[in-house]
């Protein structure tokens, strides 16, 4: 749903990061690198001690590097397999930063074992989201679609959580982690299901052009 912005992001907002990193002669794998570390400092540092306004500004400041690496890479013809490879890695290690922080949060300050649980919940279903869609692709088929897109989650679950510290309402990030866990169930069961339907049709097909070259042979005409 918000990759519709990215264009908005990556042409106007971002560009001057963009030129000035490519002038400096930067890589974009660096890029990756580095907003992955800033993003899991931000999560990993500042949510286990309570401050969560403090760690989703350091959190968002560093995200928008998932813009501009890709940014990077199509404007100087970087782009490649290992690139793609590094950064979907390197996501995986950042959004478990994000709720691996607040689930020490939980357990910590926090102190509510319902949403620690919750937290990792969600962790755990983000992780097979993405995972059930590359897995997908990988075996030539297609998993897209669901509620709980990458992007989406990331917005949701950081602007509701600077929310709930600024005014002061944690019940603004309680909802929001009940919405995810809903929405990450629902999207790995619609993929599952999704693939399941291709991978039987795709069974179906091989079955019925081995049963045709099976066939009994006719006899030749005298």
């Amino acid at each position: 749903m918000l990759d519709r912005f990215k264009s908005f992001w990556q042409g106007v907002m971002l560009a001057p990061f963009v030129n000035l990193f490519i002038k400096l002669g930067i890589s974009p794998d660096t890029v990756t690198f580095v907003g992955t570390v800033g993003v899991s400092a931000g999560a990993l540092v500042f949510f286990p001690m309570g401050e969560l306004l403090i760690g989703v500004l350091v959190i968002t400041a560093f995200v928008f590097s998932d813009l501009v690496d890709g940014q990077m890479a199509r404007q100087t013809g970087r782009t490649s397999k290992f690139g793609a490879f590094w950064d979907s890695t390197l996501d995986r290690i950042g959004d478990g930063a994000i709720f691996g922080g607040l689930a020490l949060y939980f357990a910590g300050p926090g102190d509510y074992y319902l949403y620690l649980c919750l937290t990792l919940y969600c962790l755990v279903m983000g992780s097979v989201t993405s995972y059930s869609r590359a897995r997908a692709e990988s075996l030539g088929m297609d998993a897209k679609g669901g509620l709980a897109e990458r992007a989406d989650r990331l917005v949701a679950i950081l602007v509701m959580t600077g929310l709930s510290a600024i005014l002061d309402l944690p019940i603004l990030m309680y909802l929001t982690l009940w919405v995810l866990a809903f929405a990450n169930t629902y999207t790995v069961i619609f993929r599952v299901m999704k693939v399941r339907r291709q991978a039987i049709a795709a069974d179906a097909l091989v079955q019925s052009g081995e049963s045709s070259q099976d066939g009994p042979e006719t006899a030749p005409a005298t």
